[in-house]
C-alpha cells in the first residue's frame, strides 16, 4: 500500500504544481445582497433569491424543498445578505448547453471559505481521493486506501459473480461507500475541515466499479454482448449514495463508452491530452487489467483485456503488493551474477512486489541467467532475488520458471494488445509519438526494465510518459474545471472500442510476444545492442 500511496502523493504534488486552476468549478459561492420586501416588492423569498443568482451565473437555478423550507429565515437572520453555495449539472449526453445549477446550502453573509470538492479514483485495488479548495484551485490533501472490496475477490470478474445475488451485491455496494467515506475521512481531517463542508464530488472509476458503487447489476457486462445498465450515470446527490459529504452536494460519475471502457480510462486520455495532439500517441494503464489507448486529435482506439495480474504480483509465488517489505528494486551484476535488491521503507523483504518482478526479469535476460524464450540458465531452477536468511519470513523470495513463463504470458498480453490496436489502424511501432504510462504501477516502473522486456515500446526515453494517477488527475480537472466536464464528454461520443476476444490478430501477436523482448527484435533496437553484448 505504501509504494500505491506514495504514487497518489506524489501525483498531488505534480496536480499541485500543474493545476492551479480557477476556473468554473462544479461548485461555486456567491455573496448575494437581496432588497428588502415592501412598498409594492413582494416577491416571494425564494424567487428573489433564485433571480438574484440566476443573474450573477447566467443559467438556471433549481432549489431542494428542504432548502426552500429555511429560505425565509436565513435571509432575515442575516439581514437578506447570504452566502449561497450551487453545485452544477446536466443532462447526460445534453452537455454544458443545458447546464444547471441547484443550491446547496445557504449561509451568513461572512461564509467565504471554500467551497471544497472531492475527486476520487474508484479503481478495483486502491482508492484514492483528492481533496480540492474550489474558491482557489488548490490541492489540500490526498491520500489512498486498499479498496475494502478486495476481501472477496482481488478480480472484476470475481466480484461480478460475487454480485449475482442481492446480497452479494449489496455487500460489495457497501464495501466502495466504505472505501470512499474512509477516503473522505482522511483527507477532511488533513485539511481541518469537516466532509459536510464539501459541496461537489466527481468519481472516475471502471464500469463495473461504479455499477457496484451503484448498486447496480454487473450480469451482462461479463456476457455477449456485453452490455452494461448504463455508460452515462451522471450526477447523484451525496446522501442518496452514501457518501459523507454535504448531503447535497452533487457528485458526478465520470461517464463510460462500454464494458471494459470505462470513465477511468477517459479521465486517462483527457489528463494526457493525446487528444489534442497532432502526433499518434499510446497510453497505457496496466492494473489488474490493461487497457491501452490509441489514437490522436482525429481518432481514438481502445482495447481491454486480462494483462496486469502478474505485474501486480498476484499469479507469482512470492508475489505481493507494494507495501513495506515488498522487493521494488532490483539489480544483477553481469559479470559476477551478484543480485541487490531494494525493498519498500528498507525492511526485510516478504516478497516481490511488480516493479520488483519487472526489474529481476530485465537484469537476468541482460546476466544471460535468462534466455529470451524466459528459461532459465542450466542448473538454475529458480531466480533467487533474496536469499532465505535476509528475509523476514525465512524462505527465498525468488523466481521459479513457472513465474517466469506466468511474467511472459502477461507481458505478451499487454504487448498483444498494443500491436493489435496499431495494425487496426494501419500503424507500427514507428508510427508512434508518445508512450503515456498510467496508473501507480506505471509510476512506480523501471522504463528501462519495462523496454528490456518489452512490456513497453522502444521510443526516445523522453517520448515516455509517467501520468501516475491519470484517473485521479482526469477527475480532478473535471471538477476544477467544468469545461473539462464537457471535454470529457466529447472524448467519449469519439472513442472506437475494439473488441480482443476471438481476435485472430491478437493471437498472432500474442504468439509473437512469447519471448523478451519479442520475437522480432528490431522492434527494440536498444534492447537487441544490449544483448548482443
Amino acid at each position: 500500500m505504501y509504494q500505491e500511496l506514495l504514487g497518489f502523493l506524489n501525483q498531488a504534488s505534480t496536480m499541485q504544481q500543474s493545476y492551479k486552476l480557477k476556473a468554473s468549478p462544479l461548485s461555486e459561492k456567491y455573496l448575494l445582497e437581496l432588497k428588502f420586501p415592501g412598498n409594492g416588492d413582494n416577491i416571494a423569498d425564494a424567487d428573489r433569491l433564485r433571480q438574484a443568482l440566476e443573474t450573477q451565473i447566467g443559467c438556471p437555478v433549481s432549489i431542494p424543498l428542504e432548502l426552500l423550507r429555511e429560505i425565509p429565515e436565513k435571509l432575515r437572520q442575516n439581514d437578506w445578505k447570504v452566502t449561497v453555495t450551487i453545485g452544477y449539472y446536466w443532462p447526460p449526453g445534453w452537455g454544458l448547453e443545458r447546464l444547471v445549477a441547484e443550491l446547496v446550502e445557504v449561509g451568513p453573509g461572512s461564509d467565504r471559505l471554500g467551497p471544497f470538492g472531492l475527486a476520487v479514483d474508484l479503481g478495483s485495488t486502491t482508492v484514492g481521493g483528492y481533496l480540492w479548495d474550489l474558491g482557489s484551485g488548490k490541492l489540500l490533501a490526498a491520500d489512498g486506501v486498499t479498496n475494502a472490496q478486495t476481501r472477496l475477490g482481488e478480480d472484476i470478474l470475481t466480484r461480478i459473480h460475487y454480485a449475482a445475488t442481492p446480497q452479494g451485491l449489496a455487500e460489495l455496494q457497501q464495501l466502495a461507500i466504505m472505501s470512499i467515506n474512509r477516503i473522505i475521512d482522511l483527507v477532511t481531517k488533513q485539511a481541518n475541515i469537516v466532509p459536510q463542508d464539501i459541496t461537489a464530488g466527481v468519481i472516475s472509476g471502471n464500469t463495473t466499479m461504479v455499477h457496484l458503487l451503484l448498486g447496480l447489476p454487473t450480469a451482462n457486462i461479463c456476457r455477449n454482448p456485453y452490455v452494461p445498465v448504463v455508460n452515462a450515470p451522471g450526477f447523484f446527490p451525496a446522501a442518496m449514495i452514501g457518501l459523507d459529504l454535504h448531503p447535497r452536494a452533487l457528485v458526478y460519475l465520470l461517464p463510460s463508452v462500454g464494458s471494459y471502457v470505462g470513465g477511468d480510462i477517459l479521465a486517462g486520455i483527457l489528463a494526457s491530452g493525446m487528444h489534442r495532439q497532432k502526433e499518434v500517441s499510446l497510453l497505457a494503464d496496466i492494473g489488474t487489467n490493461g487497457e491501452m489507448v490509441l489514437g490522436n486529435r482525429e481518432w481514438l482506439v481502445v482495447a481491454a483485456g486480462a494483462a496486469g495480474p502478474a505485474l501486480e504480483g498476484g499469479v507469482v509465488a512470492c508475489g505481493m503488493r507494494a507495501e513495506p517489505g515488498a522487493v521494488c528494486q532490483v539489480r544483477i551484476d553481469p559479470d559476477t551474477g551478484k543480485v541487490t535488491y531494494r525493498t519498500i521503507e528498507d525492511v526485510p523483504a516478504r516478497g516481490i512486489c511488480g516493479s520488483g518482478i519487472v526489474d529481476a526479469i530485465a537484469q537476468a535476460l541482460q546476466a544471460g541467467i535468462i534466455n529470451q524464450r524466459g528459461e532459465l540458465r542450466e542448473p538454475l531452477t529458480s531466480l533467487v532475488v533474496v536469499p532465505a536468511e535476509e528475509s523476514a519470513t525465512g524462505h527465498p523470495i525468488e523466481l521459479t520458471a513457472v513465474d517466469i513463463q506466468r511474467l511472459l504470458r502477461t507481458k505478451a498480453a499487454a504487448n498483444a494488445i498494443m500491436a493489435t490496436l496499431l495494425e487496426s489502424v494501419g500503424c507500427t511501432f514507428a508510427d508512434l509519438k508518445y508512450f503515456y504510462a498510467a496508473g501507480a504501477f506505471g509510476d512506480h516502473l523501471d522504463i528501462e526494465s519495462a523496454i528490456t522486456i518489452g512490456l513497453y515500446p522502444d521510443l526516445p526515453r523522453e517520448n515516455i510518459i509517467r501520468l501516475g494517477n491519470s484517473s485521479g488527475t482526469g477527475a480532478s480537472l473535471v471538477l476544477t474545471d467544468i469545461n473539462k466536464a464537457q471535454e470529457l464528454e466529447e472524448i467519449s461520443r469519439r472513442v472506437t472500442y475494439l473488441e480482443m476476444n476471438n481476435s485472430q490478430q491478437f493471437m498472432a501477436h500474442f504468439t509473437a510476444g512469447l519471448f523478451f523482448p519479442h520475437t522480432d527484435l528490431d522492434l527494440f533496437p536498444t534492447v537487441k545492442a544490449r544483448l548482443k553484448h
